[in-house]
């Protein structure tokens, strides 16, 4: 088995003043940095306790175990990633390719920002059991749903010209592909390369654009 590479996490400057935050996102908060840091498995409830300032028996005032931790974090922020995307999506205008310019800019946007949120939601989901998992693959379900309708509209209005092959076209393995891409830039993304966020979300949208075979405007 190959040895988990850790995820360099970078800490705000020590005087940098925060408001504290309430006890169950300050739970929430340190569950994501030691599950990307060091994998669920081997974190235990002592370790994500210890590193908010808490007591052990303060999170089961909020979570029954760890597992139902795991799951709420990562819901949580796939809920959210579902909501921004549909609005990003509803505030496009009427244009296919301005939809996914949209789509693209807010998905890699986020993914760059929250990387340690994204790589936790993708990598540690395989620890939780089947039930847990069901709410989780409907939104993202939900969301590659909202890129293939877009594209679908892209290619009935002819200003996409999707990838085929056969004579065939598949809109959700064209729109899974995408996603694969615009996700996996929280594996390697950061603030300190030649693109901010915005640019890189710029660029992946040209990339998408391209891929479609978007026609100019």
């Amino acid at each position: 088995m190959s040895k988990r590479k850790p995820l360099r996490v970078v800490e705000a400057p020590a005087d940098v003043e925060r408001e504290p935050r309430p006890p169950v996102e300050a739970i929430r908060a340190a569950a994501f940095t030691q599950f990307a840091e060091r994998g669920y498995p081997v974190v235990t409830v002592r370790d994500i306790m210890k590193a908010c300032g808490l007591t052990q028996g303060a999170l089961y005032n909020h979570f029954k175990s760890k597992d139902e931790l795991l799951h709420d974090i990562i819901a949580s922020t796939q809920g959210e990633l579902e909501r921004v995307c549909q609005h990003a999506v509803a505030g496009a205008g009427d244009d296919p390719r301005a939809k996914l310019a949209a789509f693209v800019r807010i998905y890699v946007v986020r993914h760059c920002r929250l990387k340690v949120e994204a790589v936790v939601a993708n990598r540690e989901i395989s620890w939780l059991g089947a039930e847990r998992v069901a709410d989780i693959r409907r939104s993202r379900r939900a969301i590659r749903d909202i890129l293939v309708a877009i594209l679908t509209e892209g290619d009935q209005r002819g200003v996409f010209d999707s990838p085929q092959i056969d004579g065939r076209r598949d809109l959700k393995a064209v729109a899974m592909a995408l996603l694969d891409q615009c996700t996996h830039v929280s594996m390697w993304y950061g603030p300190r390369g030649q693109l901010g966020e915005e640019q890189m979300a710029k660029l992946y949208v040209e990339m998408a654009l391209r891929a479609v075979g978007a026609k100019p405007q």
